[in-house]
Order: structure tokens, then C-alpha cells, then sequence
């Protein structure tokens, strides 16, 4: 049976699109294998599709001075000795790689061992995980049209980003009885990432009084994100699982971060969403890249995370909720094409 190893961690970001490749894996006869770290959030999600986990070690590459880059060095030396005996042992037909730091070693020791990489890269511009696995890689596939220009010309492999289908059966009913909302309000959804946002968390709420005359507003704001008591109109998750398909489907528009994921999540689902980018002070600023995209093709509205308060937040998601159509329409006329079956198109391809 022929073998394939994905990887990649960190976030859910770097997740999701290698699970919304396990159906079509599947149906191709590949025995699936998933590398990643011992605590990270891609184990707990791994866990639960019945894919065998391997455990390997990593660390994290900084841009900058920090004591830790001395120590992570021999994390990520570990790593790909780890990789390169996971190689010998499994001796896989192809690495998919989806980017975040637990990928690198598997890359890297991939490409010594001549199995053919693909890697995956879901923002505008590679970050450096994957700047560092692209010369190791036979193929990168790439979600945003401007991406096109940041790769070699012989490796790039347009594909869109892998959106899971189970996101696209949600129930509306099932989501307003989950979150005791009544059908007279339309529904705002608010997702600040994985790993949650505080200056969204704390504008949302700063901006309630405002919004429940006239919305029902469903928070899902993090681990250790919930604030105490409750209204009318809101409900507050710290994550949502298998119930995420009914929230989407019941949500009349969305307050999201800008990463990559969640944008292409929201494109195929149609959910018109105004964007609340990480600003430059906390990345490297491509979720300012990845929204003023989706804001130039139509899809999304944009608001800069610099200013943000209640009051400024309150009077956007109004604006934004009247011209929502406008959106809705612009995503409807978004090229077609199932970026899971592009993707693994390239995989049989390179598999031959």
C-alpha cells in the first residue's frame, strides 16, 4: 500500500487543510501517517481522525535575539534525526507538508532520504518555515493569486486551500437551538483564530450594548477567553468542534482574524466577514496581506486592528451588514473548483 506522510502544526491553520485531504487520500488507497509535536494542537486534532501520529521534536526559528533560539537548535537537530529514522521506517511514498515549524525537519530529512515533498502555502507571501522547506520540495501549491510571483516558476501548482466538507453540511437550526438565539436577529459570528484574540475579545464586548438590539452574537473567543455572566442574544464558546458547520450555517455575517484558513473557509461558504487583521506588531503582517486581498477581489470588508474599541467596531459591523449582499455576490461569482481535489491531483501526479 503506498504511504503518505503529512505534516504540519502550530495552529490550526496549518491542520485543517491536511484533514480536508483525508477523505480523498483515502479513496486513493494511501496508508496515512501524521508527523508532528508531543503537546501541539495537531495532535489533539489528529487524534480524533484515526490517522497514526508520530511524535517528533521541534523548535521554533525566530527573526530575532531571544535566549530560547540557542536551545531550539538542538530541539530541531532532534527533530530530524527523529525524521530521517521515521523515513527509514516507514518509508513513505510522498511528505504533504502544510507548513508551521514541526514541518521542517520532516522536509529536510524527506529530501535526504529521496521521497518526494509537496508543501502547501496558504498566505500571500511564505513564511519561514516554508521559505526554509521550498529548495527540498519537487512541488508548492499555493492558495492567493499573488503568491504566484514569490515562487519558482517551475514548482509553483495553483490549488486554492483544502476547505473540509463538513463545514459546508451545517444546520442554521441546530446552531440557533445550540446557542438559545430566537429567528427574529440575524446572527454575527466572531472567530478570533485558534488561539483566540484579546483585542477582538475585548472589542466585541466592549461593543454589546450596542449590537444586541439588533443581532444575536456568537463569540467563540479562545482558550481561557470567556468572560463571566451572560445576555440575552450572546453566546461565548472557548472552541467549538463538531458543532462549528451549524454555527457557520446559522451566521448572517463574521468578525474574523485574517488567516488563510479562515478566509477560504469563508469564501466557500459564502459568509460575508469584515477582517480584523494581526497587525505587524505581533507577525510578520500577512494577515493585513491576506485581508486587503480578499478586500480588493470583493469578498471581505477590512478593519485595522490599531484604534479598536467598541464604539469603532460597533459602527463598522453596521456599515459592513448593509452592503453584506454586495459581498455575498462577489463570492458567488469567485472562480469555481474544489481545492482538496487540486491538491491531490498534484500528489498523484508526483506519486505517478
Amino acid at each position: 500500500m503506498k504511504k503518505i506522510l503529512l505534516t504540519g502544526g502550530g495552529t490550526a491553520g496549518h491542520v485543517t487543510p491536511n484533514m480536508a485531504l483525508l477523505p480523498g487520500l483515502k479513496s486513493m488507497g494511501f496508508d496515512i501517517h501524521y508527523a508532528g509535536t508531543r503537546n501541539g494542537m495537531e495532535r489533539e486534532l489528529v487524534s480524533k481522525t484515526g490517522v497514526t501520529y508520530h511524535c517528533i521534536s521541534a523548535g521554533k526559528l525566530r527573526r530575532y535575539f531571544d535566549l530560547k533560539n540557542f536551545t531550539d537548535v538542538f530541539k530541531i537537530a532532534l527533530g530530524f534525526f527523529q525524521s530521517l529514522i521515521l523515513m527509514v521506517k516507514l518509508r513513505p511514498s510522498i511528505v504533504f507538508s502544510k507548513g508551521g515549524f514541526v514541518s521542517c525537519p520532516v522536509v529536510w530529512a524527506a529530501w535526504l532520504a529521496g521521497v518526494p515533498v509537496i508543501i502547501h502555502e496558504s498566505d500571500i507571501t511564505p513564511g519561514l518555515a516554508n521559505k526554509l522547506s521550498m529548495p527540498f520540495a519537487k512541488k508548492i501549491c499555493f492558495s492567493f493569486p499573488e503568491t504566484e510571483t514569490c515562487l519558482p516558476s517551475a514548482k509553483r501548482e495553483a490549488t486554492g486551500l483544502p476547505v473540509r466538507d463538513e463545514l459546508l453540511r451545517g444546520d442554521a437550526r441546530r446552531g440557533r437551538e445550540l446557542c438559545g438565539f430566537d429567528e427574529g436577529k440575524p446572527v454575527i459570528m466572531v472567530i478570533g483564530g485558534s488561539l483566540g484574540a484579546q483585542a477582538v475579545n475585548e472589542a466585541v464586548r466592549g461593543a454589546l450594548d450596542k449590537l444586541l438590539d439588533d443581532f444575536n452574537v456568537c463569540h467563540i473567543c479562545g482558550k481561557g477567553g470567556k468572560a463571566p455572566g451572560s445576555r440575552k442574544g450572546y453566546c461565548q464558546f472557548e472552541y467549538v468542534g463538531e458543532e462549528l458547520p451549524d454555527i457557520f450555517a446559522m451566521a448572517d455575517m463574521v468578525i474574523s482574524r485574517a488567516g488563510a484558513t479562515a478566509l477560504f473557509e469563508l469564501l466557500a461558504l459564502r459568509r460575508p466577514a469584515l477582517l480584523i487583521p494581526l497587525g505587524t506588531a505581533a507577525s510578520r503582517g500577512d494577515q493585513i496581506l491576506n485581508a486587503r486581498s480578499f478586500e480588493k477581489q470583493g469578498y471581505a470588508g477590512v478593519l485595522l486592528q490599531d484604534g479598536l474599541n467598541g464604539t469603532v467596531l460597533a459602527e463598522n459591523v453596521r456599515n459592513f451588514y448593509d452592503k453584506r449582499d454586495g459581498y455575498i455576490s462577489a463570492m458567488n461569482r469567485a472562480e469555481a473548483g474544489n481545492a482538496a481535489e487540486k491538491v491531490l491531483d498534484v500528489i498523484k501526479r508526483l506519486v505517478g
